[in-house]
């Protein structure tokens, strides 16, 4: 199992957020490369960035950044965050991003995820979905929807997606563990690679994600304020 530190950016600091609360915020560095640059070197195989400039406005802000990244290290890199249109996704890639996640714009535009599939292949594209309480959470995690989130992956799967990161939001900056049920239910559709985030702040939490059989797991605030070591997490997930 893979995994992902987490580098979410808010007015170009490397910030955490509580429950995806834009008023409880941690500034753990002022330099986003260089943090980038230490996962690198501690045995990082991908980082996952979160543009929370760009998911509170709908449209990308930390374009320059984030290139400034991808050309700092030598692995892949994923981002989400204000990413609703096709030429967004596009000079992301075209930028050096492995892999685009899409949230809100996905669960409800349909025609935007066959395009991207289409015009980027679906191995390029995660979907995002983020709840409180089974339900899917929108708008940065501003807005709380009543749809299933098993029933949208469900769907997604149906239009060609095959990459969930799950989170839940009222787990998230609080490491109180993983929505084990919830994560449970995604990995045993059986036909999607789930990828687990938010609460994960032990390693058992970690043996916990592996043995459901996740594909990888993002950790955030877990790694900043040292309560988990990437190179034990990254030892105990292979």
């Amino acid at each position: 199992m893979e995994i992902i530190p987490a580098i979410d950016i808010r007015d170009g600091n490397c910030v955490r957020l509580i429950q995806g609360d834009f008023a409880q915020e941690t500034i753990f560095s002022d330099n986003p490369i260089e943090t980038a640059k230490k996962w690198c070197s501690a045995g990082a195989t991908r980082i996952h960035i979160v543009d929370l400039d760009g998911a509170r406005t709908g449209v990308p802000q930390n374009g320059s950044i984030i290139k400034q990244i991808v050309e700092s290290v030598s692995i892949p890199i994923q981002v989400g965050g204000g990413i609703r249109t096709i030429e967004a996704a596009r000079t992301l890639i075209a930028n050096g991003v492995n892999r685009i996640v899409l949230g809100t714009s996905a669960i409800s535009n349909q025609n935007l995820i066959q395009t991207l599939i289409q015009d980027l292949g679906e191995e390029k594209l995660i979907i995002a979905l983020d709840g409180r309480n089974g339900k899917v959470s929108i708008n940065g995690w501003q807005e709380q929807t009543e749809q299933d989130i098993v029933e949208v992956a469900q769907s997604l799967n149906s239009y060609g997606i095959s990459r969930i990161m799950y989170t839940d939001v009222s787990k998230d900056g609080v490491l109180s563990g993983p929505n084990i049920v919830t994560t449970k239910k995604l990995v045993q559709l059986g036909t999607l690679n789930i990828i687990a985030s938010g609460g994960v702040s032990t390693l058992q939490h970690i043996t916990d994600v592996k043995n459901l059989g996740c594909e990888s797991v993002i950790l955030g605030k877990s790694l900043y304020t040292k309560t988990i070591k990437l190179e034990d997490a990254i030892a105990i997930s292979s």
